[in-house]
């Protein structure tokens, strides 16, 4: 097993000693330091005892009592901040986390993919059209779509823009639960307009009348309500990717006595960023949020153990979580050795397989696409894998929409290349619709419920 490094002090600026990835050149340093610090005088988007009680339900699903469904927009848009695309999201969160529920007999955290997720990773600092070099669009919390100088000029105003647009989502989020939005007994509130078409009708009614039957004889037979049935709790996360915007929002709480990113409630750090010397995880590792980290073809044992020192030393429950992104042809050959390296650290981490990333395709004519079948198939392998290594498959990350999109292949109605141009609305990565996500879930509760 290899060591982690000797670290030094950490303060929330001490990434800044580091060479950080994936972060935006600016032209007007100051003007970056005024939205930095404009930020940092802003209440914070989440509290503590939220993030602790986040904590604690991801240590539950280390023990094999709970699951995680973590969901949403690869990026999502400022456009996109509008009450029904929000609801959309919420619902058909809430209807998955319905059928996993009653798939797998226990409660299910439900995290969104949203709220903050406004910056993204690219894989080159620039984009050539027609002989015309500008810096690579990096998510609206960066610069803009338009392929102008303009428009791709990274501007540090829109940090706040990103910050107005994450507080009004999860405050409109937060009033919607709040509210009875999610209350169990009333799942119609959830209705996305598919019972009256999908070829999911039947099956998801009946989980919808089993789960009713279910409350109305226990409530009958004890006399009080059942617990957690009128309110859910719901978490955000996003990519913990633009460094400066992270840092103004962690702050010191002297009741913990702990730093806390309060921009979400549990950040995680992608591949590309996840060097055991990077800004990046120097950054993640003074933070006392639930972090997950994504793992994927390229990284090693050495690499993750050394990840695993420096992020969590104290092997902290609910600390940790690990998000694999193979692709359905590596998962069951790089997988297991991973496995096997985390088991030799002593170490407890939660296990949530992402089978999106890893089987992202483009067509012929270009366009970047998800076979409906590769995701099923590697959540599949991941279940076969963690069964055959002795470990707890914990959770599922997708990224989706409550939209009728047609940005990934295949699912119950059979889409196929020709439909990809019918609604395809995605700035970056294909997104299973409302109509897939539910099937998926569908069969995933079925797959795991058999096990």
């Amino acid at each position: 097993m290899t060591r982690a490094p000797t670290l030094n002090p950490w303060h929330p600026a001490s990434w800044q000693a580091l060479r950080a990835q994936q972060q935006p050149v600016y032209a007007d340093a100051s003007a970056v330091e005024r939205a930095v610090a404009a930020l940092s005088r802003l209440p914070p988007i989440v509290v503590s005892w939220e993030v602790e009680a986040l904590r604690k339900h991801l240590a539950s699903a280390q023990r094999g009592e709970r699951f995680l469904l973590q969901g949403g927009d690869c990026a999502e848009s400022f456009e996109d901040c509008e009450s029904d695309k929000i609801a959309q999201k919420l619902k058909i969160l809430l209807q998955m986390s319905l059928v996993l529920l009653h798939g797998l007999k226990k409660p299910i955290i439900r995290v969104g993919r949203m709220a903050g997720q406004y910056a993204k990773p690219r894989s080159a600092d620039t984009e050539t059209r027609d002989g015309v070099t500008l810096p690579s669009f990096r998510g609206d919390i960066v610069n803009r779509v338009p392929f102008t100088a303009a428009d791709r000029e990274p501007d540090p105003d829109l940090l706040l823009r990103g910050y107005e647009r994450a507080a009004l989502t999860l405050n409109f989020v937060r009033a919607l639960v709040d509210g009875g939005f999610a209350d169990l007994h009333h799942p119609e509130y959830w209705n996305l307009g598919f019972v009256r078409h999908s070829p999911l009708k039947d099956a998801y009614e009946r989980i919808v009348q089993s789960i009713g039957d279910s409350l109305d004889f226990f409530e009958s037979i004890s006399g009080r309500p059942v617990h957690e049935t009128n309110r859910v709790e719901f978490y955000a996360s996003h990519e913990g990717l633009h460094l400066s915007y992270e840092q103004a929002q962690t702050r010191f709480i002297q009741r913990q006595q702990r730093w806390y990113n309060l921009s979400t409630h549990m950040p995680w750090i992608g591949m590309r960023t996840a060097q055991p010397d990077s800004a990046h995880v120097e950054f993640f590792r003074g933070i006392s949020n639930p972090i997950g980290v994504k793992i994927g073809p390229g990284m090693n044992a050495e690499w993750l153990q050394a990840l695993i020192g420096i992020l969590n030393p104290q092997n902290e429950p609910g600390r940790l979580t690990l998000i694999h992104r193979f692709g359905v042809k590596n998962i069951e050959r790089d997988l297991p050795p991973l496995i096997q390296a985390v088991r030799a650290t002593g170490q407890t981490v939660l296990w949530v397989c992402d089978p999106m990333h890893g089987n992202t395709e483009s067509t012929a004519t270009g366009v970047k696409t998800r076979r409906f079948e590769n995701i099923l198939a590697e959540f599949e392998a991941a279940l076969r894998v963690h069964q055959g290594a002795g470990s707890y498959l914990g959770g599922v990350h997708f990224e989706l929409t409550g939209e009728d999109v047609t940005e990934c292949i295949g699912g119950a109605r059979g889409l196929t290349e020709a439909d990809l141009k019918r609604t395809y609305r995605s700035q970056v990565d294909p997104r299973l619709n409302y109509e897939q996500a539910l099937e998926l879930a569908m069969l995933i509760a079925r797959r795991k419920a058999s096990l």
